[in-house]
């Protein structure tokens, strides 16, 4: 008799001691909902906030649109004067004038971004240049995506205006 009325007590007590765990639990969840649904601004805010690729790329995080000139190598002149001008709605205007010649070459078109948002690749009529962004700077590439080595590397650096 005795044993019973010990596990009757124990058993009373562990229901006693659920009732209020789970009561503080639930008391508990609510306020830290409440609290919450305060204190974190709206989804549209943290869209709008957000950049689309993860961390920062030359695409979301420079202020890339505009002129960039250079005097780029020639194999058999002084050298090539290109202007070109990168427009936030993803289009490029580019113009290459041969020194020493009475020759010049225009041409318009579209560019992508690879998908580390940090190269861009020129769609033109004759255009088909690569070129690292960088702050203030354009680096052309070689037909490859790979930087252009040697004396002359610091010719191909195209610099904003």
């Amino acid at each position: 008799m005795v044993k019973s009325k010990i596990l009757m007590l124990g058993l009373a007590s562990s229901l006693f001691l659920a009732s209020c765990t789970k009561k503080e639990t639930t008391e508990t969840s609510a306020a830290v909902t409440d609290s919450a649904a305060i204190v974190q601004p709206s989804a549209d805010s943290i869209t709008k906030a957000t950049p689309t690729a993860a961390g920062d790329t030359s695409e979301n995080a420079l202020d890339w649109a505009g002129t960039y000139e250079a005097t780029v190598p020639c194999a058999d002149c002084p050298g090539i004067k290109t202007s070109l001008t990168l427009n936030d709605d993803k289009t490029f205007s580019i113009t290459e004038e041969y020194l020493d010649r009475n020759s010049k070459n225009q041409d318009k078109g579209t560019f992508a971004w690879d998908s580390t948002g940090s190269m861009i690749t020129l769609k033109g009529k004759s255009a088909n240049y690569k070129y690292k962004v960088g702050e203030n700077m354009l680096i052309q590439l070689d037909t490859e995506g790979k930087e252009i080595d040697g004396p002359n590397k610091d010719l191909y650096i195209f610099r904003k205006k």
